[in-house]
């Protein structure tokens, strides 16, 4: 689900880029050399985990953590995914289903990254264990499942009950219970018991981060937004790379305090702001900057998301760990009901003051598309709220088409000048 290639507006096009990208830029590149060490020391373990997983469990067992989903955004957003692809088909993996999943598949079965350009690291580094969770969907159960063919090495699957309207007492002891069979591997594997008082200082740290994440998310409630949800996409990284660590926590603040800046100073991401939108569905990686110029061109705000704010832990209680470990990761929007969907995204509506909804169809990615079930005419018919839908894909560009979605989004954008 998650990236984290910096695709920052150019400064020419009339914008004032977020300096904090600097930053995060040294914060990956840290991040990505510390696990290549990690893999070539024999005395650290490496964890690959999917991005919704409980990563403060894993993290307070002494292992680095890996995402194999950021570095299928990774391929997409390098463009290189489609090349990829077919490696993965001629395995017999089926061109329908995640084409991040393939496209990671296929990279390493080429042995192709660009971890190697950016980074130079030759490839990803080698897992002593594989964790997922089917919170977000069933795919990373088969995309897991794949490495521990590969790599010989333990997995591990928290599977939450699935698109619950309200979350109950017996959901919650169900995933607790499959944590603490994780915890009981890892054990196993490390030939240690987890010590519990560290683990109550990782979900802090993770509490703490996810509570500056949507700090960062809410200021986008102001009007002008001082960021979009492009922006959002790409400082998104720490809170899926990092939660759990000080340099989460860190990175948040002083991107807090520059968009606090912006606002109170009248710097705003669209200036002359004259409509707000809502992205429902995943973002395009390849196609970030195209998407966000034409937005900015037509000075339209995409101010808000549900993919941004799926990274948002904020109910972590360190005095409670395994039963809010098990709520914020069996509670998270993805999870959830198309009635509870619906209601989250009204309340959206409401509080981003939004005007219209871009629905995104990510053809090859079911699980976190919620524009095939009739939600974007309930809405309609519910609170008046217009919106439209587009296909596209994650990863893969030859499921995108720019001329439609230009000509489909400005028809949109019309629309709602004119209403």
């Amino acid at each position: 689900m998650a990236g984290q290639t910096i695709i920052a507006p150019e400064r020419s096009q009339g914008r004032i880029p977020i300096g904090t990208a600097d930053k995060l830029r040294d914060l990956l590149r840290t991040h990505f050399l510390n696990l290549d060490e990690a893999a070539n020391d024999p005395e650290r373990r490496v964890a690959w985990l999917s991005s919704v997983a409980p990563v403060e469990l894993v993290r307070a067992m002494g292992y680095d953590v890996y995402f194999p989903e950021n570095h299928g955004a990774l391929l997409g957003a390098t463009r290189t995914a489609s090349s990829l692809i077919p490696h993965a088909l001629s395995r017999g993996y089926s061109p329908e289903i995640c084409r991040s999943l393939t496209s990671d598949t296929g990279s390493h079965i080429a042995g192709k990254t660009p971890l190697q350009d950016l980074y130079g690291i030759q490839h990803p580094p080698r897992p002593d264990l594989l964790v997922y969770s089917t919170n977000q969907c069933r795919d990373v159960c088969d995309w897991w499942s794949f490495y521990a063919r590969e790599f010989d090495v333990p997995i591990v699957g928290i599977h939450p009950p699935h698109q619950p309207d309200t979350v109950t007492s017996g959901h919650l002891k169900a995933v607790e219970a499959e944590h603490a069979d994780l915890i009981h591997l890892m054990e196993e594997q490390t030939k240690q018991r987890i010590d519990r008082d560290y683990l109550k200082e990782i979900v802090h740290l993770s509490n703490r981060a996810s509570v500056l994440w949507c700090d960062v998310m809410n200021l986008a409630r102001h009007r002008p937004s001082p960021l979009t949800f492009f922006d959002g996409a790409i400082h998104m990284a720490p809170i899926v790379l990092l939660r759990g660590t000080q340099e989460a926590i860190d990175y948040y603040d002083c991107l807090k305090k520059e968009l606090v800046d912006r606002i109170q100073n009248g710097v705003a991401a669209v200036p002359g702001e004259r409509l707000r939108l809502y992205w429902e569905g995943m973002p395009v990686w390849g196609a970030l900057r195209e998407l966000s110029t034409l937005f900015f061109e037509h000075k339209v705000a995409v101010v808000a998301s549900t993919y941004c704010n799926s990274w948002i832990f904020d109910k972590l209680d360190p005095e409670n760990i395994d039963e809010t470990l098990a709520l914020v990761y069996t509670e998270i929007f993805i999870n959830r009901s198309e009635n509870t969907k619906t209601t989250m995204l009204k309340q959206f509506v409401t509080d981003f003051s939004i005007d219209g909804i871009v629905f995104h169809d990510c053809k090859t990615c079911p699980n976190n598309t919620n524009c095939r079930y009739g939600m974007p005419e309930r809405l309609h018919e519910s609170c008046g709220i217009p919106s439209v839908v587009f296909d596209g894909d994650l990863t893969d560009l030859c499921l995108f088409s720019l001329d439609q979605v230009r000509t489909s989004l400005e028809g949109f954008i019309e629309q709602l000048t004119n209403l």
